[in-house]
């Protein structure tokens, strides 16, 4: 197991102040040694702030330059990515229009847009922009990489440490860790002699690393910890793969049926765990992330209907889903819809990081100079142009349901 990420949650102001990328510094450097002298790696450190369209007096025409200042503060303070929150589900056309603007100007930085809000809102209108900042963003760079850094959030609350759909919500400092911790589903799940003792292994491990993490973390002063999230993010290669540990079970293919169950197991058996936790604590079904999940996707195993499906079950959506660089914003609408539904209704978070690679059909092969990414093959989609009101500018209503 390493960790993905230290992300430091500031509520910056515009303009940005050098005082507080010091003080970020400081606690993300405590961290960071006090978890590796406990024996873990960290790969990457963040810092994320509040939502960019809620910071005082930041226009849209000055989005691009503070996410270039931010850059560069986070540069300095020895940050590796930043990331300026999201924009609201109200915010102004604008600034939805700088997202692309923000990704092809910087290199480090991230950003989401919200399609869906805690309070049961779908903005059919954010939607629309939502598909327009897509289809841009996989235009920037020849490979479509550009919506590695953005994605659309719903029903996403602040504190997530994975980035692109980390933001800010309170005033004072705040950190938190992700994990890439799918090995220790893999070595859960490949040996065991029943669900019962694979579920009791993985959830064994998670809090025995949890305990281990948060005892050296004890003396880290200088803002608050939030805690961990144990969603277990994959690595390329099949000891880290998500794919490989729930066909260990007993599935010939992830996404034929059965995968639904095991996707519901696994995101019980995290929840279930005793630890401080913070962001989706479910289950990652990165497809570009994890080797057996790209060769599902380029044999047609797994499709986006298939990933809608589980995400009724577990953890976080779809993310770095490989589609046609064709693909229409109207049939971006349609998907995004139904994710944002399905996050709003089942009171749930989710995120959608789809990847339009430009001059790619669907069935095409995909082959990455890129060591985070497996070699895979454009996905199919179903989604068609919306008509008649779902066409509409409307803010819909949905009634979360309510849990037990």
């Amino acid at each position: 197991m390493k960790i993905r990420s230290i992300t430091y949650f500031l509520n910056a102001t515009y303009p940005l102040q050098s005082a507080d990328f010091d003080a970020a510094k400081t606690v993300v450097s405590q961290a960071k040694s006090a978890v590796e002298a406990a024996g873990y790696e960290v790969q990457t450190t963040r810092l994320a702030t509040q939502p960019f369209t809620e910071i005082e007096g930041l226009t849209p025409d000055e989005v691009v330059t503070f996410a270039q200042d931010l850059e560069a503060k986070c540069f300095v303070a020895g940050i590796n990515y930043g990331t300026i929150g999201m924009a609201t589900l109200d915010a102004d056309d604008a600034y939805f229009q700088a997202i692309p603007k923000v990704i092809a100007n910087t290199d480090t930085i991230f950003a989401c847009a919200e399609i869906g809000d805690k309070q049961g809102n779908i903005s059919l209108t954010a939607i629309k922009q939502v598909s327009q900042v897509i289809k841009r963003c996989a235009e920037i760079t020849p490979d479509g990489f550009g919506n590695l850094r953005f994605c659309a959030t719903a029903n996403v609350p602040g504190g997530v440490p994975f980035l692109p759909g980390a933001y800010h919500a309170g005033n004072k400092p705040a950190f938190a860790l992700a994990l890439e911790c799918a090995d220790l589903v893999v070595d859960a799940f490949k040996n065991a002699e029943s669900i019962a003792e694979a579920r009791e292994k993985l959830q064994s491990s998670i809090e025995q690393h949890a305990v281990a993490m948060q005892n050296a973390l004890k003396d880290v002063r200088g803002a608050t910890f939030l805690g961990f999230d144990f969603s277990p993010a994959p690595f390329p290669e099949q000891a880290s793969s998500i794919g490989a540990a729930l066909e260990s079970l007993g599935l010939p293919n992830f996404g034929m049926h059965g995968s639904l169950a095991t996707c519901a197991m696994l995101t019980d058996t995290i929840q279930s765990a005793k630890f401080k936790k913070t962001g989706y604590c479910g289950l990652f079904l990165p497809v570009l992330e994890d080797n057996v999940l790209a060769i599902r996707g380029a044999q047609g195993a797994l499709a986006i209907s298939e990933l809608l499906l589980f995400s009724a079950v577990c953890g976080t959506g779809l993310d770095t889903v490989p589609i046609a660089g064709n693909v229409s914003t109207a049939e971006l609408q349609s998907i995004l819809l139904d994710l944002a539904s399905l996050a709003v209704r089942l009171n749930k978070p989710l995120t959608c990081r789809l990847m339009p690679i430009p001059n790619k059909i669907v069935g095409d092969a995909l082959e990455f100079d890129f060591p985070f990414f497996a070699n895979g093959g454009v996905m199919p989609h179903q989604g068609q142009t919306l008509e008649g009101v779902l066409a509409g500018d409307e803010t819909i209503a949905l009634t979360p349901r309510l849990t037990r």
